[in-house]
Protein backbone atom coordinates (compact mmCIF):
# COMPACT_ATOMS: atom_id res chain seq x y z
CA UNK A 1 0.00 0.00 0.00
CA UNK A 2 1.20 3.48 -0.81
CA UNK A 3 0.92 5.98 2.02
CA UNK A 4 -0.16 9.55 1.28
CA UNK A 5 0.85 12.70 3.08
CA UNK A 6 -1.97 14.95 4.25
CA UNK A 7 -1.45 18.26 2.52
CA UNK A 8 -2.32 21.64 4.01
CA UNK A 9 -5.38 21.81 1.77
CA UNK A 10 -6.54 18.43 3.07
CA UNK A 11 -5.98 19.54 6.64
CA UNK A 12 -8.21 22.54 6.06
CA UNK A 13 -10.87 20.21 4.71
CA UNK A 14 -10.63 17.98 7.76
CA UNK A 15 -10.88 21.00 10.04
CA UNK A 16 -14.24 21.75 8.46
CA UNK A 17 -13.51 25.11 6.87
CA UNK A 18 -15.23 23.93 3.70
CA UNK A 19 -18.73 22.66 4.36
CA UNK A 20 -19.79 20.24 1.69
CA UNK A 21 -23.43 19.79 0.75
CA UNK A 22 -25.03 22.75 2.48
CA UNK A 23 -27.91 21.35 4.55
CA UNK A 24 -30.09 24.27 3.52
CA UNK A 25 -29.61 23.66 -0.18
CA UNK A 26 -32.61 22.94 -2.38
CA UNK A 27 -30.77 20.18 -4.21
CA UNK A 28 -28.50 17.23 -3.45
CA UNK A 29 -25.15 17.90 -5.11
CA UNK A 30 -22.76 15.04 -5.86
CA UNK A 31 -19.58 14.98 -7.89
CA UNK A 32 -18.88 12.83 -10.93
CA UNK A 33 -15.36 12.30 -12.30
CA UNK A 34 -14.26 10.53 -15.49
CA UNK A 35 -11.74 11.06 -18.30
CA UNK A 36 -13.75 13.01 -20.88
CA UNK A 37 -10.48 13.65 -22.73
CA UNK A 38 -7.13 11.86 -22.88
CA UNK A 39 -6.08 8.26 -23.45
CA UNK A 40 -9.26 6.75 -21.97
CA UNK A 41 -11.79 9.24 -23.37
CA UNK A 42 -14.16 6.56 -24.69
CA UNK A 43 -14.27 5.10 -21.19
CA UNK A 44 -15.08 8.52 -19.81
CA UNK A 45 -17.88 9.13 -22.30
CA UNK A 46 -19.58 5.84 -21.45
CA UNK A 47 -19.12 6.35 -17.72
CA UNK A 48 -20.62 9.84 -17.84
CA UNK A 49 -23.61 8.50 -19.78
CA UNK A 50 -24.15 6.01 -16.97
CA UNK A 51 -23.91 8.81 -14.38
CA UNK A 52 -26.39 11.00 -16.24
CA UNK A 53 -28.88 8.21 -16.83
CA UNK A 54 -29.00 7.23 -13.16
CA UNK A 55 -29.37 10.84 -11.99
CA UNK A 56 -32.17 11.45 -14.50
CA UNK A 57 -34.04 8.38 -13.30
CA UNK A 58 -33.80 9.39 -9.65
CA UNK A 59 -34.94 12.93 -10.45
CA UNK A 60 -37.80 11.56 -12.52
CA UNK A 61 -39.00 9.69 -9.43
CA UNK A 62 -38.82 12.69 -7.13
CA UNK A 63 -35.12 12.89 -6.37
CA UNK A 64 -33.37 12.03 -3.10
CA UNK A 65 -34.59 13.15 0.34
CA UNK A 66 -37.26 15.20 -1.41
CA UNK A 67 -34.69 17.15 -3.41
CA UNK A 68 -33.50 17.01 -7.01
CA UNK A 69 -30.03 15.61 -7.58
CA UNK A 70 -27.41 17.70 -9.36
CA UNK A 71 -24.15 16.16 -10.49
CA UNK A 72 -21.13 18.44 -10.85
CA UNK A 73 -19.07 16.63 -13.50
CA UNK A 74 -15.29 17.01 -13.84
CA UNK A 75 -12.87 15.72 -16.48
CA UNK A 76 -9.73 14.23 -14.91
CA UNK A 77 -8.16 13.84 -18.40
CA UNK A 78 -6.74 10.47 -17.35
CA UNK A 79 -4.06 12.37 -15.43
CA UNK A 80 -3.46 11.91 -11.67
CA UNK A 81 -2.43 15.54 -11.16
CA UNK A 82 -5.62 16.72 -12.84
CA UNK A 83 -7.64 14.24 -10.78
CA UNK A 84 -6.28 15.74 -7.55
CA UNK A 85 -7.15 19.22 -8.80
CA UNK A 86 -10.75 18.40 -9.76
CA UNK A 87 -11.31 16.41 -6.55
CA UNK A 88 -10.31 19.43 -4.51
CA UNK A 89 -12.51 21.72 -6.60
CA UNK A 90 -15.56 19.47 -6.29
CA UNK A 91 -15.23 19.43 -2.50
CA UNK A 92 -14.07 22.99 -1.80
CA UNK A 93 -15.92 24.97 -4.47
CA UNK A 94 -18.83 22.82 -5.62
CA UNK A 95 -19.44 21.54 -2.08
CA UNK A 96 -20.50 18.04 -3.09
CA UNK A 97 -21.48 15.54 -0.41
CA UNK A 98 -20.18 12.50 -2.32
CA UNK A 99 -18.15 11.67 -5.42
CA UNK A 100 -18.76 8.98 -8.03
CA UNK A 101 -15.64 8.10 -10.02
CA UNK A 102 -13.21 7.73 -11.47
CA UNK A 103 -12.25 5.27 -14.20
CA UNK A 104 -8.47 4.83 -14.09
CA UNK A 105 -6.77 3.45 -10.98
CA UNK A 106 -3.96 5.99 -11.10
CA UNK A 107 -6.52 8.81 -10.98
CA UNK A 108 -8.62 7.25 -8.23
CA UNK A 109 -5.41 6.84 -6.21
CA UNK A 110 -4.88 10.60 -6.57
CA UNK A 111 -8.43 11.53 -5.60
CA UNK A 112 -9.04 9.01 -2.83
CA UNK A 113 -6.75 10.61 -0.21
CA UNK A 114 -8.58 13.90 -0.71
CA UNK A 115 -11.98 12.25 -0.24
CA UNK A 116 -10.70 10.39 2.81
CA UNK A 117 -9.22 13.48 4.44
CA UNK A 118 -12.38 15.51 3.88
CA UNK A 119 -14.73 12.64 4.85
CA UNK A 120 -16.52 12.80 1.52
CA UNK A 121 -17.47 9.25 0.44
CA UNK A 122 -16.42 8.20 -3.05
CA UNK A 123 -17.19 5.13 -5.12
CA UNK A 124 -14.91 4.35 -8.04
CA UNK A 125 -16.57 2.99 -11.13
CA UNK A 126 -13.80 0.90 -12.68
CA UNK A 127 -10.52 1.39 -10.82
CA UNK A 128 -9.53 -2.22 -10.20
CA UNK A 129 -6.16 -1.73 -8.47
CA UNK A 130 -6.43 -3.12 -4.89
CA UNK A 131 -4.68 -0.05 -3.42
CA UNK A 132 -7.62 2.25 -4.17
CA UNK A 133 -9.94 1.29 -1.31
CA UNK A 134 -7.02 0.71 1.06
CA UNK A 135 -6.59 4.49 1.19
CA UNK A 136 -9.34 4.65 3.80
CA UNK A 137 -12.82 3.82 5.01
CA UNK A 138 -14.61 6.45 2.90
CA UNK A 139 -13.41 4.83 -0.32
CA UNK A 140 -15.58 2.25 -2.14
CA UNK A 141 -15.70 0.78 -5.63
CA UNK A 142 -18.34 -0.97 -7.74
CA UNK A 143 -15.95 -3.04 -9.90
CA UNK A 144 -14.11 -6.23 -9.00
CA UNK A 145 -10.39 -5.91 -8.27
CA UNK A 146 -7.28 -6.95 -10.18
CA UNK A 147 -6.36 -10.00 -8.06
CA UNK A 148 -9.73 -11.51 -8.97
CA UNK A 149 -9.62 -10.30 -12.58
CA UNK A 150 -6.05 -11.53 -13.10
CA UNK A 151 -6.92 -14.85 -11.50
CA UNK A 152 -9.98 -15.27 -13.72
CA UNK A 153 -7.90 -14.52 -16.82
CA UNK A 154 -5.25 -17.05 -15.80
CA UNK A 155 -7.78 -19.78 -15.02
CA UNK A 156 -9.56 -19.20 -18.32
CA UNK A 157 -6.28 -19.30 -20.26
CA UNK A 158 -5.06 -22.47 -18.53
CA UNK A 159 -8.31 -24.40 -18.19
CA UNK A 160 -10.42 -23.28 -21.15
CA UNK A 161 -7.80 -22.30 -23.72
CA UNK A 162 -5.50 -25.13 -22.57
CA UNK A 163 -2.51 -22.78 -22.66
CA UNK A 164 0.63 -24.12 -20.99
CA UNK A 165 3.02 -21.29 -21.87
CA UNK A 166 2.07 -17.62 -21.63
CA UNK A 167 3.80 -14.28 -22.11
CA UNK A 168 2.78 -10.95 -20.57
CA UNK A 169 3.09 -7.44 -22.01
CA UNK A 170 2.13 -4.36 -19.97
CA UNK A 171 2.61 -0.61 -19.49
CA UNK A 172 5.27 -0.07 -16.80
CA UNK A 173 3.93 3.42 -16.09
CA UNK A 174 0.43 2.28 -15.17
CA UNK A 175 -0.46 0.65 -11.83
CA UNK A 176 -3.49 -1.06 -13.39
CA UNK A 177 -1.62 -2.82 -16.18
CA UNK A 178 1.34 -3.77 -14.00
CA UNK A 179 -0.87 -5.18 -11.26
CA UNK A 180 -3.07 -7.14 -13.61
CA UNK A 181 -0.08 -8.84 -15.23
CA UNK A 182 1.44 -9.61 -11.83
CA UNK A 183 -1.73 -11.34 -10.65
CA UNK A 184 -2.10 -13.23 -13.93
CA UNK A 185 1.48 -14.46 -13.71
CA UNK A 186 1.12 -15.62 -10.11
CA UNK A 187 -2.08 -17.59 -10.78
CA UNK A 188 -0.99 -19.04 -14.11
CA UNK A 189 2.21 -20.43 -12.63
CA UNK A 190 0.37 -21.76 -9.56
CA UNK A 191 -1.89 -23.73 -11.90
CA UNK A 192 1.12 -25.37 -13.49
CA UNK A 193 1.60 -23.05 -16.46
CA UNK A 194 4.83 -21.31 -17.40
CA UNK A 195 5.22 -17.58 -18.06
CA UNK A 196 7.96 -17.60 -20.69
CA UNK A 197 8.02 -13.86 -21.33
CA UNK A 198 7.29 -10.83 -19.14
CA UNK A 199 7.95 -7.51 -20.86
CA UNK A 200 7.01 -3.97 -19.93
CA UNK A 201 6.87 -0.96 -22.23
CA UNK A 202 6.90 2.77 -21.63
CA UNK A 203 3.65 4.73 -21.55
CA UNK A 204 2.96 6.20 -24.98
CA UNK A 205 4.78 3.46 -26.90
CA UNK A 206 3.38 2.72 -30.36
CA UNK A 207 6.02 0.29 -31.64
CA UNK A 208 5.96 -2.89 -29.55
CA UNK A 209 7.98 -5.11 -31.87
CA UNK A 210 11.06 -5.18 -29.62
CA UNK A 211 9.01 -6.57 -26.72
CA UNK A 212 7.04 -8.89 -28.99
CA UNK A 213 10.10 -10.27 -30.74
CA UNK A 214 11.62 -11.12 -27.37
CA UNK A 215 8.57 -12.89 -25.91
CA UNK A 216 7.54 -14.65 -29.13
CA UNK A 217 10.99 -16.22 -29.36
CA UNK A 218 9.95 -18.33 -26.34
CA UNK A 219 6.94 -19.65 -28.31
CA UNK A 220 4.07 -18.87 -25.92
CA UNK A 221 0.64 -20.41 -26.52
CA UNK A 222 -1.04 -17.10 -25.73
CA UNK A 223 -0.28 -13.48 -24.81
CA UNK A 224 -1.69 -11.77 -21.74
CA UNK A 225 -1.93 -8.09 -22.64
CA UNK A 226 -3.18 -6.00 -19.73
CA UNK A 227 -3.04 -2.64 -21.54
CA UNK A 228 -5.91 -0.37 -22.53
CA UNK A 229 -7.69 -0.83 -25.83
CA UNK A 230 -5.54 1.46 -28.00
CA UNK A 231 -2.30 -0.27 -27.05
CA UNK A 232 -3.93 -3.71 -27.22
CA UNK A 233 -5.05 -3.10 -30.80
CA UNK A 234 -1.54 -2.08 -31.87
CA UNK A 235 0.09 -4.96 -29.98
CA UNK A 236 -2.29 -7.45 -31.59
CA UNK A 237 -1.62 -6.13 -35.11
CA UNK A 238 2.14 -6.15 -34.61
CA UNK A 239 2.05 -9.64 -33.06
CA UNK A 240 0.18 -10.92 -36.13
CA UNK A 241 2.72 -9.24 -38.40
CA UNK A 242 5.43 -11.15 -36.56
CA UNK A 243 3.58 -14.43 -37.20
CA UNK A 244 1.87 -15.05 -33.85
CA UNK A 245 -1.41 -16.91 -34.37
CA UNK A 246 -2.48 -17.65 -30.79
CA UNK A 247 -5.08 -15.78 -28.72
CA UNK A 248 -4.55 -12.62 -26.72
CA UNK A 249 -6.25 -12.35 -23.33
CA UNK A 250 -6.66 -9.22 -21.24
CA UNK A 251 -8.70 -7.25 -18.74
CA UNK A 252 -11.56 -4.78 -18.72
CA UNK A 253 -9.32 -2.09 -20.21
CA UNK A 254 -10.11 -3.68 -23.58
CA UNK A 255 -13.77 -2.71 -23.40
CA UNK A 256 -14.12 -0.11 -26.14
CA UNK A 257 -15.41 -0.09 -29.73
CA UNK A 258 -11.99 1.29 -30.65
CA UNK A 259 -10.44 -2.12 -29.96
CA UNK A 260 -12.03 -3.63 -33.06
CA UNK A 261 -11.95 -0.41 -35.06
CA UNK A 262 -8.17 -0.20 -34.70
CA UNK A 263 -7.28 -3.87 -34.22
CA UNK A 264 -9.56 -5.34 -36.88
CA UNK A 265 -8.90 -8.99 -37.69
CA UNK A 266 -5.89 -9.02 -35.36
CA UNK A 267 -8.12 -9.12 -32.27
CA UNK A 268 -10.52 -11.71 -33.66
CA UNK A 269 -10.67 -14.77 -31.39
CA UNK A 270 -9.23 -12.89 -28.42
CA UNK A 271 -10.76 -12.66 -24.93
CA UNK A 272 -11.02 -10.32 -21.97
CA UNK A 273 -12.50 -10.28 -18.49
CA UNK A 274 -15.31 -7.81 -17.94
CA UNK A 275 -17.93 -6.65 -15.45
CA UNK A 276 -21.09 -7.38 -17.38
CA UNK A 277 -22.44 -8.44 -20.76
CA UNK A 278 -25.28 -6.78 -22.63
CA UNK A 279 -26.26 -10.31 -23.70
CA UNK A 280 -27.42 -11.07 -20.14
CA UNK A 281 -31.11 -11.94 -20.54
CA UNK A 282 -32.36 -10.78 -17.13
CA UNK A 283 -35.10 -8.11 -17.34
CA UNK A 284 -33.01 -5.64 -15.32
CA UNK A 285 -30.13 -5.77 -17.79
CA UNK A 286 -32.29 -5.82 -20.89
CA UNK A 287 -34.38 -2.87 -19.69
CA UNK A 288 -31.15 -0.96 -19.03
CA UNK A 289 -29.78 -1.83 -22.47
CA UNK A 290 -33.04 -0.77 -24.14
CA UNK A 291 -33.29 2.55 -22.26
CA UNK A 292 -29.60 3.38 -22.74
CA UNK A 293 -29.68 2.53 -26.45
CA UNK A 294 -32.73 4.70 -26.98
CA UNK A 295 -31.10 7.63 -25.17
CA UNK A 296 -27.57 7.44 -26.55
CA UNK A 297 -27.97 5.66 -29.89
CA UNK A 298 -25.86 2.63 -29.03
CA UNK A 299 -25.71 -0.29 -26.61
CA UNK A 300 -24.05 0.34 -23.23
CA UNK A 301 -20.61 -1.08 -22.56
CA UNK A 302 -19.38 -2.16 -19.12
CA UNK A 303 -18.12 1.35 -18.31
CA UNK A 304 -21.61 2.75 -18.80
CA UNK A 305 -23.09 -0.03 -16.68
CA UNK A 306 -20.56 0.56 -13.88
CA UNK A 307 -21.15 4.32 -13.97
CA UNK A 308 -24.87 3.67 -13.74
CA UNK A 309 -24.59 1.20 -10.85
CA UNK A 310 -22.10 3.33 -8.92
CA UNK A 311 -24.35 6.39 -9.10
CA UNK A 312 -27.40 4.38 -8.09
CA UNK A 313 -25.59 2.87 -5.11
CA UNK A 314 -24.37 6.27 -3.90
CA UNK A 315 -27.78 7.89 -4.24
CA UNK A 316 -29.44 4.91 -2.58
CA UNK A 317 -27.01 5.23 0.34
CA UNK A 318 -27.72 8.96 0.70
CA UNK A 319 -31.43 8.20 0.67
CA UNK A 320 -31.10 5.45 3.30
CA UNK A 321 -28.80 7.62 5.42
CA UNK A 322 -31.50 10.28 5.45
CA UNK A 323 -28.71 12.84 5.37
CA UNK A 324 -25.94 14.42 3.32
CA UNK A 325 -23.51 14.00 6.21
CA UNK A 326 -20.43 12.17 4.96
CA UNK A 327 -20.12 9.80 7.91
CA UNK A 328 -23.78 8.80 7.72
CA UNK A 329 -23.51 8.19 3.97
CA UNK A 330 -20.38 6.11 4.53
CA UNK A 331 -22.14 4.00 7.15
CA UNK A 332 -25.10 3.43 4.83
CA UNK A 333 -22.73 2.40 2.03
CA UNK A 334 -21.25 -0.38 4.17
CA UNK A 335 -24.72 -1.92 4.50
CA UNK A 336 -25.66 -1.80 0.81
CA UNK A 337 -26.86 -5.02 -0.79
CA UNK A 338 -27.72 -3.69 -4.22
CA UNK A 339 -29.04 -5.45 -7.29
CA UNK A 340 -27.39 -3.69 -10.23
CA UNK A 341 -26.98 -4.34 -13.92
CA UNK A 342 -23.42 -5.54 -13.24
CA UNK A 343 -24.62 -8.01 -10.61
CA UNK A 344 -25.57 -8.28 -6.96
CA UNK A 345 -23.31 -5.90 -5.09
CA UNK A 346 -22.42 -5.81 -1.42
CA UNK A 347 -19.13 -4.70 0.09
CA UNK A 348 -16.49 -6.69 1.94
CA UNK A 349 -14.35 -5.35 4.79
CA UNK A 350 -12.13 -3.41 2.38
CA UNK A 351 -15.18 -1.87 0.65
CA UNK A 352 -14.70 -3.97 -2.49
CA UNK A 353 -17.74 -5.61 -4.09
CA UNK A 354 -18.24 -9.35 -3.99
CA UNK A 355 -19.45 -10.14 -7.52
CA UNK A 356 -18.88 -12.29 -10.59
CA UNK A 357 -16.91 -11.61 -13.77
CA UNK A 358 -17.69 -12.48 -17.37
CA UNK A 359 -15.42 -13.55 -20.22
CA UNK A 360 -15.99 -11.71 -23.49
CA UNK A 361 -14.81 -13.04 -26.86
CA UNK A 362 -14.17 -10.90 -29.94
CA UNK A 363 -16.06 -12.82 -32.61
CA UNK A 364 -17.15 -11.55 -35.99
CA UNK A 365 -15.90 -8.11 -35.03
CA UNK A 366 -18.22 -7.97 -32.03
CA UNK A 367 -18.09 -8.59 -28.31
CA UNK A 368 -19.77 -11.92 -27.55
CA UNK A 369 -20.50 -13.35 -24.11
CA UNK A 370 -18.42 -16.49 -23.47
CA UNK A 371 -18.91 -17.50 -19.83
CA UNK A 372 -19.34 -16.25 -16.24
CA UNK A 373 -16.84 -16.84 -13.45
CA UNK A 374 -18.09 -16.52 -9.86
CA UNK A 375 -15.98 -15.35 -6.88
Amino acid sequence: MKFYAITAAMAVLVAGTFLACDKGAKEIKIGGVAPATGEAATFGASTKNGFDMAVAEWNGKGGVLGKQVKMAFADDKGDPAEAATVWTKLIEQDKVCAIVGTVMSKCSLAGAPISQASKIPMISTSSTNPKVTLVGNYIFRVCFIDPFQGTVGAKFAFEDLKAKKAACIFDVGNDYTKGLSEFFKAKFTSLGGEVVGYEGHATGTTDFKAQLTKVLAAKPDMLYVSDYYNDVALIAKQARELGFKGPLVGGDGWDSPKLVEVGGAAVEGCYFTNHYSQDNTTPLVQNFVKAYSAKYGGAPDALAALGYDATNIMLDAINKAGSTDGDKIREAMTKEDFTGVTGQIKFDGDRNPVKSAVIIEIKGGKQVYKTTVNP
